[in-house]
Protein backbone atom coordinates (compact mmCIF):
# COMPACT_ATOMS: atom_id res chain seq x y z
CA UNK A 1 0.00 0.00 0.00
CA UNK A 2 1.31 3.50 -0.74
CA UNK A 3 2.85 5.24 2.23
CA UNK A 4 3.86 8.72 3.17
CA UNK A 5 5.05 10.36 6.38
CA UNK A 6 2.89 12.20 8.90
CA UNK A 7 4.06 15.22 10.85
CA UNK A 8 5.45 13.07 13.66
CA UNK A 9 7.37 10.88 11.18
CA UNK A 10 5.03 7.94 11.80
CA UNK A 11 4.33 5.94 8.67
CA UNK A 12 1.01 6.71 7.03
CA UNK A 13 -0.81 4.03 5.06
CA UNK A 14 -2.53 5.94 2.27
CA UNK A 15 -6.13 4.93 1.57
CA UNK A 16 -7.24 7.63 -0.85
CA UNK A 17 -6.67 11.24 -1.85
CA UNK A 18 -8.80 14.11 -3.11
CA UNK A 19 -8.12 17.49 -4.63
CA UNK A 20 -9.04 20.71 -2.88
CA UNK A 21 -8.85 23.48 -5.48
CA UNK A 22 -11.25 26.23 -6.61
CA UNK A 23 -12.33 24.07 -9.53
CA UNK A 24 -12.48 20.69 -7.83
CA UNK A 25 -13.25 19.84 -4.21
CA UNK A 26 -15.53 17.47 -2.27
CA UNK A 27 -18.89 19.22 -2.64
CA UNK A 28 -20.26 17.63 0.53
CA UNK A 29 -17.91 19.84 2.55
CA UNK A 30 -19.23 23.22 1.39
CA UNK A 31 -20.79 25.43 -1.27
CA UNK A 32 -17.48 26.97 -2.33
CA UNK A 33 -13.72 26.61 -2.02
CA UNK A 34 -13.14 29.15 0.78
CA UNK A 35 -15.92 27.56 2.85
CA UNK A 36 -14.32 24.12 2.56
CA UNK A 37 -10.88 25.51 3.39
CA UNK A 38 -12.27 27.30 6.44
CA UNK A 39 -13.78 24.05 7.69
CA UNK A 40 -10.33 22.44 7.52
CA UNK A 41 -8.50 25.41 9.00
CA UNK A 42 -6.65 26.16 5.75
CA UNK A 43 -5.98 29.38 3.89
CA UNK A 44 -7.89 29.44 0.56
CA UNK A 45 -4.82 29.80 -1.66
CA UNK A 46 -5.63 29.90 -5.38
CA UNK A 47 -3.23 27.03 -6.13
CA UNK A 48 -5.16 24.69 -3.85
CA UNK A 49 -4.14 21.56 -1.98
CA UNK A 50 -4.17 17.80 -2.11
CA UNK A 51 -5.72 15.89 0.80
CA UNK A 52 -4.20 12.48 1.54
CA UNK A 53 -6.32 10.29 3.81
CA UNK A 54 -4.78 7.35 5.62
CA UNK A 55 -3.96 5.56 8.87
CA UNK A 56 -0.82 5.57 10.95
CA UNK A 57 0.81 2.42 12.32
CA UNK A 58 -1.61 2.41 15.25
CA UNK A 59 -4.66 2.65 12.97
CA UNK A 60 -5.44 6.30 13.75
CA UNK A 61 -7.07 8.40 11.04
CA UNK A 62 -5.01 11.26 9.59
CA UNK A 63 -5.48 13.74 6.76
CA UNK A 64 -2.21 15.02 5.34
CA UNK A 65 -2.50 18.33 3.48
CA UNK A 66 0.04 18.91 0.72
CA UNK A 67 0.71 21.81 -1.61
CA UNK A 68 1.83 19.36 -4.32
CA UNK A 69 -1.47 19.39 -6.19
CA UNK A 70 0.04 17.92 -9.37
CA UNK A 71 1.36 14.88 -7.50
CA UNK A 72 -2.04 14.16 -5.97
CA UNK A 73 -3.78 14.71 -9.33
CA UNK A 74 -1.42 12.22 -10.98
CA UNK A 75 -2.04 9.66 -8.25
CA UNK A 76 -5.82 9.99 -8.55
CA UNK A 77 -5.64 9.65 -12.35
CA UNK A 78 -3.48 6.53 -12.06
CA UNK A 79 -5.75 4.92 -9.48
CA UNK A 80 -8.81 5.69 -11.62
CA UNK A 81 -7.12 3.73 -14.42
CA UNK A 82 -6.43 0.79 -12.11
CA UNK A 83 -2.70 1.51 -11.94
CA UNK A 84 -0.49 1.56 -8.87
CA UNK A 85 0.95 4.88 -7.75
CA UNK A 86 3.06 5.50 -4.69
CA UNK A 87 1.72 8.76 -3.30
CA UNK A 88 4.47 10.16 -1.10
CA UNK A 89 4.43 13.96 -0.90
CA UNK A 90 7.78 15.52 -0.09
CA UNK A 91 8.16 16.70 3.48
CA UNK A 92 8.62 20.28 2.27
CA UNK A 93 5.23 20.23 0.54
CA UNK A 94 3.25 19.10 3.59
CA UNK A 95 1.19 21.94 5.06
CA UNK A 96 -0.45 20.07 7.92
CA UNK A 97 -1.31 16.66 9.32
CA UNK A 98 -4.87 16.91 10.61
CA UNK A 99 -6.40 14.27 12.91
CA UNK A 100 -9.43 12.45 11.54
CA UNK A 101 -10.97 12.31 8.07
CA UNK A 102 -13.32 14.92 6.56
CA UNK A 103 -14.89 12.24 4.35
CA UNK A 104 -16.40 8.85 5.14
CA UNK A 105 -14.28 5.92 3.93
CA UNK A 106 -15.40 2.31 3.73
CA UNK A 107 -11.83 0.96 3.45
CA UNK A 108 -9.03 0.52 5.95
CA UNK A 109 -5.35 -0.38 5.91
CA UNK A 110 -4.52 -4.09 6.35
CA UNK A 111 -2.37 -5.20 9.25
CA UNK A 112 -3.16 -2.24 11.52
CA UNK A 113 -5.95 -1.66 14.07
CA UNK A 114 -9.37 -0.54 12.85
CA UNK A 115 -9.68 3.16 11.94
CA UNK A 116 -10.10 5.41 14.96
CA UNK A 117 -9.41 9.03 15.81
CA UNK A 118 -6.02 9.72 17.37
CA UNK A 119 -5.92 10.60 21.04
CA UNK A 120 -6.60 14.30 21.42
CA UNK A 121 -4.14 16.38 23.38
CA UNK A 122 -5.24 19.43 25.34
CA UNK A 123 -5.46 22.49 23.14
CA UNK A 124 -5.46 20.52 19.88
CA UNK A 125 -8.33 20.82 17.39
CA UNK A 126 -11.03 18.16 17.41
CA UNK A 127 -10.51 15.40 14.83
CA UNK A 128 -12.10 15.95 11.44
CA UNK A 129 -15.32 14.07 10.80
CA UNK A 130 -17.62 13.79 7.75
CA UNK A 131 -20.69 16.04 7.58
CA UNK A 132 -23.96 14.43 8.61
CA UNK A 133 -25.65 13.58 5.33
CA UNK A 134 -28.20 11.12 6.71
CA UNK A 135 -31.04 13.65 6.64
CA UNK A 136 -31.87 16.25 4.02
CA UNK A 137 -29.85 19.42 4.38
CA UNK A 138 -26.98 21.26 2.65
CA UNK A 139 -24.64 18.25 2.66
CA UNK A 140 -27.20 15.85 1.20
CA UNK A 141 -28.43 18.49 -1.26
CA UNK A 142 -24.88 18.90 -2.58
CA UNK A 143 -24.40 15.12 -2.74
CA UNK A 144 -27.64 14.90 -4.73
CA UNK A 145 -26.31 17.44 -7.20
CA UNK A 146 -23.09 15.43 -7.47
CA UNK A 147 -25.11 12.34 -8.33
CA UNK A 148 -27.05 14.14 -11.06
CA UNK A 149 -23.82 15.43 -12.61
CA UNK A 150 -22.35 11.92 -12.50
CA UNK A 151 -25.48 10.21 -13.88
CA UNK A 152 -26.62 12.97 -16.22
CA UNK A 153 -27.84 10.70 -19.01
CA UNK A 154 -30.03 8.67 -16.64
CA UNK A 155 -31.58 11.78 -15.09
CA UNK A 156 -32.06 13.42 -18.47
CA UNK A 157 -33.88 10.37 -19.84
CA UNK A 158 -36.28 10.43 -16.89
CA UNK A 159 -37.54 13.91 -17.73
CA UNK A 160 -37.86 13.53 -21.52
CA UNK A 161 -41.52 14.01 -22.33
CA UNK A 162 -42.66 13.16 -18.80
CA UNK A 163 -42.12 16.32 -16.79
CA UNK A 164 -43.43 19.86 -16.92
CA UNK A 165 -40.32 22.00 -16.97
CA UNK A 166 -39.96 24.96 -14.68
CA UNK A 167 -39.29 28.04 -16.75
CA UNK A 168 -37.25 31.05 -15.60
CA UNK A 169 -40.32 33.32 -15.46
CA UNK A 170 -42.80 30.78 -14.14
CA UNK A 171 -44.57 32.21 -11.09
CA UNK A 172 -45.46 28.70 -9.93
CA UNK A 173 -41.82 27.89 -9.17
CA UNK A 174 -40.72 30.56 -6.73
CA UNK A 175 -37.69 28.56 -5.58
CA UNK A 176 -36.44 28.03 -9.11
CA UNK A 177 -36.93 31.70 -9.94
CA UNK A 178 -34.91 32.65 -6.86
CA UNK A 179 -32.08 30.30 -7.84
CA UNK A 180 -31.91 31.64 -11.38
CA UNK A 181 -31.98 35.21 -10.12
CA UNK A 182 -29.13 34.55 -7.69
CA UNK A 183 -27.15 32.69 -10.35
CA UNK A 184 -27.64 35.63 -12.72
CA UNK A 185 -26.39 37.90 -9.95
CA UNK A 186 -23.07 36.05 -10.05
CA UNK A 187 -22.46 37.61 -13.47
CA UNK A 188 -22.57 41.12 -12.01
CA UNK A 189 -20.81 40.29 -8.75
CA UNK A 190 -18.59 37.18 -8.99
CA UNK A 191 -19.15 34.79 -6.07
CA UNK A 192 -16.45 33.14 -3.93
CA UNK A 193 -14.19 30.75 -5.91
CA UNK A 194 -15.80 27.39 -6.50
CA UNK A 195 -19.42 28.54 -6.35
CA UNK A 196 -19.43 28.05 -10.13
CA UNK A 197 -17.48 25.10 -11.52
CA UNK A 198 -17.18 23.78 -15.07
CA UNK A 199 -16.07 20.33 -16.21
CA UNK A 200 -16.00 18.32 -19.42
CA UNK A 201 -19.20 16.90 -20.88
CA UNK A 202 -20.09 15.08 -24.10
CA UNK A 203 -19.15 16.77 -27.34
CA UNK A 204 -18.24 20.42 -26.93
CA UNK A 205 -20.60 20.95 -23.99
CA UNK A 206 -19.62 21.63 -20.40
CA UNK A 207 -21.18 20.42 -17.18
CA UNK A 208 -21.85 23.33 -14.84
CA UNK A 209 -22.17 23.06 -11.09
CA UNK A 210 -23.49 26.20 -9.44
CA UNK A 211 -24.16 26.51 -5.71
CA UNK A 212 -25.58 29.20 -3.46
CA UNK A 213 -27.16 29.65 -0.05
CA UNK A 214 -29.63 26.78 0.23
CA UNK A 215 -29.49 25.61 -3.39
CA UNK A 216 -27.52 23.72 -6.02
CA UNK A 217 -27.87 23.69 -9.80
CA UNK A 218 -26.45 21.19 -12.27
CA UNK A 219 -26.62 21.94 -15.99
CA UNK A 220 -25.18 21.17 -19.38
CA UNK A 221 -24.36 24.21 -21.47
CA UNK A 222 -26.13 22.63 -24.46
CA UNK A 223 -29.12 21.31 -22.52
CA UNK A 224 -31.32 21.85 -19.44
CA UNK A 225 -30.63 22.38 -15.75
CA UNK A 226 -31.66 20.67 -12.52
CA UNK A 227 -32.24 22.61 -9.30
CA UNK A 228 -32.20 21.26 -5.73
CA UNK A 229 -33.38 23.31 -2.74
CA UNK A 230 -32.77 22.91 0.98
CA UNK A 231 -36.40 23.79 1.69
CA UNK A 232 -37.74 21.01 -0.56
CA UNK A 233 -36.24 17.71 0.67
CA UNK A 234 -35.53 15.22 -2.08
CA UNK A 235 -37.14 17.30 -4.83
CA UNK A 236 -35.33 17.85 -8.13
CA UNK A 237 -36.67 20.58 -10.44
CA UNK A 238 -35.82 20.34 -14.15
CA UNK A 239 -35.46 23.78 -15.74
CA UNK A 240 -36.24 24.04 -19.44
CA UNK A 241 -34.00 25.83 -21.93
CA UNK A 242 -36.45 28.60 -22.72
CA UNK A 243 -35.15 31.95 -24.02
CA UNK A 244 -33.03 32.78 -20.96
CA UNK A 245 -31.23 29.65 -19.78
CA UNK A 246 -28.79 29.19 -22.72
CA UNK A 247 -27.31 32.66 -22.32
CA UNK A 248 -27.12 32.34 -18.54
CA UNK A 249 -25.29 29.01 -18.72
CA UNK A 250 -22.86 30.32 -21.33
CA UNK A 251 -22.04 33.35 -19.20
CA UNK A 252 -21.64 31.27 -16.05
CA UNK A 253 -19.26 28.96 -17.88
CA UNK A 254 -17.04 31.91 -18.75
CA UNK A 255 -16.47 32.77 -15.10
CA UNK A 256 -16.41 29.20 -13.80
CA UNK A 257 -13.43 27.58 -12.10
CA UNK A 258 -12.09 24.50 -13.88
CA UNK A 259 -10.44 21.32 -12.58
CA UNK A 260 -6.66 21.02 -12.41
Amino acid sequence: MPTTESADNDQLFVLTAVLLTPGQFPSVLGDDYPEVCAGLGLEPYAEGYGLVLGQDGGGARWTVVTEDVSLVACAIAAWDCGMEYDLSPGEGSIVAALPGWPLALAVSAPGVPAPHDPEQQEGEPAPLCPPDAEEWGPAQRRLGADEIALQWTMWREQVDGEVTFAEPGDEAHEGVRRVLKEARGYLAEPPPPGRVRSSFAAGEARTLRVDGPGWSMVARTDDIAFVLLDEEPGEVHPVGRGPELPGLLSSLDELAARPV
